[in-house]
């Protein structure tokens, strides 16, 4: 890809950033608006049992992380970020619409649309912010938390909009909604392209390449008709999701095999860059699969055991966003005037500090017991206080690792490396599926934290006996559930994250310079 030319700056960064983040904006409304409503939608509207809902919602939401891979390599060999981007849209707005359409056929067939496109935007755009700055730009970590609230704004006003509408006119009027936020992003993409606020950033890297006929298609035309083709086939995937693990297989040999060949081609620093990919991929996956449970087991959480004030359950699912807008940009801040006085973290050591701040949060959510009223209800103070511990988490690692993997990366291979990191995310919401499922009530069964030391620590914590996993109330059976795994995952991340930071000098050694 070729070096960084933009049109000129603005507050501070280049402009654009700016068009980048309102199409992040919007393709993020489109996103996190469908996922509010799609456990409820599930368990409400279609009457899937909860371990259904949580194996769809799953499989879904890791297949939505597994696709960047692929299109990452795409966009690296063949359609360069702009093509990608605008097909990965135009998909996803479709799978949107046609998730209005109530009839189970659709429903799979657009989440396999939204899965197939998103493996083209979400890696690419991403990507394209790293292209407008210098490798060694200082800007560089402030610039994409600033991208991280864009996101992050459409995360927080989705669900509230999306399920309020959804609520008033009808499950199929908020998901209408989420596909117009998708058309609103692709029109600040392409409007961004039009006035060359870009510059000579993201376009197809081999014309002639690209230009070769397969069937009397050129490449581009033949990738838009294999990914069409590719829909049907994720649609079993999500339909059939039981039988995921075996594609989670597949897809580590495959990530370890590329891996293993880019670290063959390369040099000493680079083999070491390469290792704190691996490592900080695997800190994501563990992060996203605790995290993750805000989408599925945290949403019936609040709807069944959580006393809302002001709110639904599916709007609960703004909190972390609303907390990321006004947390942001002081964060950023905070990064940039660290790093002028010599005195910023490094990377490895905000990783640690991410997963302890996490575990935190989740720990809150298991204490929440201690305050249970009569109806097995939960004051919902504890729900919005542990979203903001772990929402500081999140921006200690996520926007971090997403900024690192742009500097770590080999610059032949970086939507390549980018898709990697995605795929914590995908693993992360396979195991955050396994999980959630842990939380499901099953007659005569205990979970694994009720018993033992984890046993001791979840009567520590949430002031519960393990006996209540067999309460003759099922509202309480539930309340034990889910606050047992909780302070249980809770513990174990905190742990980890301590581990992180004392591991820290040897994974910044090996980063090569790079902070």
């Amino acid at each position: 890809m070729s070096q960084p030319t933009t049109s000129g700056n603005f507050l501070g960064h280049p402009k654009g950033l700016f068009y980048l983040f309102f199409a992040e904006l919007w393709e993020r409304f489109s996103f996190y608006g469908m996922r509010a409503l799609l456990v409820l939608y599930m368990t409400k509207k279609l009457f899937f049992s909860d371990e259904m809902s949580f194996g769809v919602y799953a499989a879904y939401m890791s297949l939505v992380y597994f696709t960047p891979i692929i299109g990452g390599i795409l966009a690296d060999q063949y359609l360069g970020y702009r093509k990608s981007i605008m097909l990965g849209g135009i998909l996803m707005a479709l799978g949107h619409f046609f998730l209005s359409i109530e009839q189970p056929i659709f429903f799979y067939l657009s989440l396999s649309l939204l899965i197939v496109g998103n493996g083209f935007f979400k890696p690419n755009i991403s990507t394209f912010v790293g292209t407008l700055y210098d490798k060694h730009d200082t800007r560089r970590d402030a610039g994409f938390t600033i991208f991280y609230m864009g996101i992050n704004i459409g995360g927080a006003v989705a669900p509230l909009l999306c399920a309020w509408v959804a609520e008033a006119y009808g499950w199929h009027y908020g998901f209408v909604l989420a596909g117009i936020g998708m058309l609103v992003g692709l029109y600040f993409f392409y409007d961004g392209q039009r006035k060359n606020v870009f510059g000579n950033n993201g376009y197809v890297p081999d014309q002639l390449n690209y230009n070769q006929r397969i069937l009397g298609m050129h490449k581009g035309q033949l990738i838009t008709v294999l990914a069409l083709l590719s829909v049907p086939v994720f649609a079993l995937i999500v339909r059939y999701n039981q039988y995921e693990h075996y594609l989670v297989g597949i897809a580590a040999i495959l990530i370890i095999g590329a891996l293993g060949y880019i670290y063959s081609t390369v040099g000493k620093i680079e083999k070491g860059r390469l290792l704190v990919v691996a490592y900080i991929t695997i800190l994501m996956t563990l992060f996203w699969a605790i995290f993750e449970q805000a989408g599925s087991s945290l949403t019936l959480f609040a709807d069944r055991n959580v006393n809302l004030v002001g709110i639904n359950a599916a709007q609960t699912n703004s909190i972390n966003s609303t907390f990321i807008i006004f947390l942001a940009i002081p964060f950023a801040s905070l990064w940039t005037y660290l790093a002028k006085i010599n005195r910023n973290p490094n990377s490895a050591i905000k990783s640690g500090m991410g997963l302890i701040l996490l575990g935190l949060g989740f720990v809150i959510f298991g204490a929440s017991a201690n305050s249970m009223d009569q109806l097995a209800q939960t004051p919902m103070w504890y729900l919005v206080v542990g979203y903001f511990v772990l929402t500081v988490g999140e921006l200690f690692i996520s926007p971090i690792g997403l900024s690192k993997m742009t500097e770590l990366s080999p610059p032949k291979y970086l939507a390549f490396i980018m898709g990697v990191f995605f795929t914590s995310s995908f693993y992360g919401h396979f195991f955050a599926g396994k999980i959630a499922q842990l939380t499901t009530v099953k007659e005569g069964e205990s979970n694994f934290f009720s018993e033992g030391i984890f046993g001791q620590l979840t009567e520590m914590i949430t002031g519960l006996e393990s006996g209540m996993s067999n309460a003759p109330e099922p509202a309480f059976q539930q309340l034990y559930n889910y606050v047992s795994v909780y302070a249980g995952f809770g513990i174990i991340t905190i742990l980890i994250g301590i581990l992180a930071i004392i591991i820290s000098p040897i994974i910044l050694k090996m980063m090569g310079g790079i902070k």
